[in-house]
């Protein structure tokens, strides 16, 4: 698989990262390096990236083409690869060395010939097919206090993509019976509802997500469509921690197929 990709005129600047670490995270079919990286593998994309997997995969979606915003590591795009490995998935990703490091781990994985990485802003990126399915851990904050290094505000701040633009993203590139995951800031809850309503796209169901039993909600999982897709939004909740701090139980049944040692 490959993507003829049009890139339109842009201020697109590669970033710089001065992170020096050399971590791994080592899953059961792949292996994330992230040295490169801003953005580390956190638990809670682990979980949206099992929760979501196993959602295409339990509702049966027809998913053959899969678009990853904001790839980072990669490893959002090798879960879905794992759980459905006849797809085919184009990783977007601004930050070159991010954009490197994963493809240098989607060349290491069992999904190599699947898996397109491309550098660039997705907002200035025609493709040639629209994509049955869109996922993106997005940049959470806007208008917040900001770090002292470039590639980490790339990574966590919404300057080069707000969730009003991505929204416009994904409305031009999804398939009109195609479905989008979005992982997003609890805090941000309301403005999430106002913000699908003006962009005229569908909510399906939504995943509060807890640290532990004894926390407030602190991220949410969001399956979504276009409108014209109508539906009845669905609401669960799901901790990652029980009041023992050990996984609950949730949790091991949407990583266990991932982690070594679940």
């Amino acid at each position: 698989m490959r993507f003829d990709v049009i890139r339109k005129t842009s201020n697109f600047k590669p970033q710089t990262s001065n992170d020096l670490s050399n971590s791994y995270f080592e899953f059961k079919q792949f292996t994330i390096h992230q040295d490169k990286c801003a953005m580390k593998v956190t638990t809670d994309a682990c979980l949206f990236g099992g929760w979501m997997a196993a959602e295409v995969k339990s509702k049966k979606l027809k998913v053959k083409t899969v678009l990853d915003i904001g790839a980072g590591t990669g490893l959002l795009s090798m879960m879905i690869a794992q759980k459905i490995p006849e797809i085919n998935i184009v990783a977007v990703e601004i930050d070159n060395n991010a954009g490197s490091q994963a493809k240098q781990n989607f060349d290491a994985s069992p999904w190599k010939d699947q898996i397109d990485l491309l550098e660039g802003d997705v907002k200035y990126l025609s493709f040639p097919q629209k994509f049955d399915l869109i996922i993106s851990n997005p940049p959470f904050y806007e208008k917040e206090i900001r770090s002292a290094t470039s590639s980490k505000n790339v990574a966590q701040h919404s300057d080069n993509l707000t969730l009003g633009e991505l929204l416009n993203v994904i409305k031009s590139n999804l398939n009109p019976d195609g479905s989008f995951f979005l992982l997003l800031p609890y805090k941000r809850n309301e403005e999430i509802k106002k913000l699908f309503k003006d962009h005229d796209l569908g909510i399906s169901k939504i995943l509060f997500i807890r640290q532990s039993v004894k926390h407030d909600y602190f991220r949410i999982f969001l399956k979504g469509n276009l409108n014209g897709v109508q539906n009845e939004t669905e609401f669960d909740e799901m901790s990652i921690w029980d009041g023992k701090e050990q996984y609950t139980s949730a949790f091991v049944r949407h990583l266990k197929e991932y982690y070594l040692h679940l």
